[in-house]
């Protein structure tokens, strides 16, 4: 039996998946942090990426339903509330929308999920049967990408505001908000990881699950790039741009 990494040589395990495939790297991104978007293609990202939005509730649900401890589940529910909200107009999928019309999409047809791309949908909806059926420790782990969301956050308000003319603060709500909310989430999963991958068996686990979510997050990517940027082959029944019709 191989012995547990030491936990400081586990937590930099984890950390070098981000380094190596966090979704920040995607040719989409760099071209979105870079101003070079067309306005139909900033909107399909938004489009598709609402899908995944709505995902993470669902996603979330599934967690605290195979959930025992009363501890646990009490602090992962508010993950469903930060996305949901309270009451209707609040909640990260509220924000979301509202971006979304600050880049000229109807609220109706992004909520619809009309037009998502079909590889965006295969990838969110493999990401919420993941956590629904792998092991609780690897669940969570799988929620770890949140380790490398805040720089992405923080470049990206900056990029948009720097070079698109719908960016304000209204309409990057969303970021901002999840600047202070992901956090406090990955400070409580990293350390949930770290206690509960005991052996390195489970840590391999875990770093596997956390591998499987930058694919679901890079194959997202990877379906926009193809279908709204080359070779801009767009599917049946998806989203088109005006500049494209």
């Amino acid at each position: 039996m191989i012995a547990p990494l030491p936990l400081a040589d586990f937590e930099e395990e984890l950390r070098a998946v981000g380094r190596e495939r966090y979704h920040d790297k995607h040719p989409f991104h760099i071209l979105m942090h870079e101003g070079k978007l067309k306005k139909g293609q900033l909107q399909a990202w938004v489009l598709n990426r609402f899908y995944y939005q709505k995902s993470i509730p669902l996603k979330d649900a599934g967690l605290i339903a195979r959930v025992d401890d009363i501890g646990l589940r009490r602090q992962w529910i508010g993950r469903i509330l930060d996305h949901d909200g309270t009451k209707p107009g609040e909640g990260g999928i509220a924000r979301w929308l509202r971006l979304a019309e600050g880049v000229g999409l109807d609220r109706g047809y992004v909520a619809s999920c009309e037009g998502v791309l079909p590889a965006t949908r295969f990838a969110c909806d493999a990401y919420v049967h993941f956590v629904r059926e792998k092991s609780l420790l690897e669940a969570v782990a799988s929620s770890l990408t949140e380790l490398f969301a805040p720089d992405l956050h923080k470049t990206r308000i900056d990029a948009l505001l720097a070079n698109y003319a719908f960016a304000n603060e209204e309409t990057l709500a969303y970021f901002r908000t999840r600047l202070v909310e992901a956090p406090k989430d990955v400070a409580f999963g990293l350390d949930y990881v770290l206690r509960h991958a005991r052996t390195r068996e489970e840590q391999q686990l875990c770093v596997s699950a956390l591998i499987f979510k930058t694919d679901v997050l890079w194959a997202q990517l990877d379906a926009l790039h193809h279908a709204y940027v080359s070779p801009g082959l767009i599917p049946p029944g998806a989203f088109v741009p005006r500049e494209a019709s």
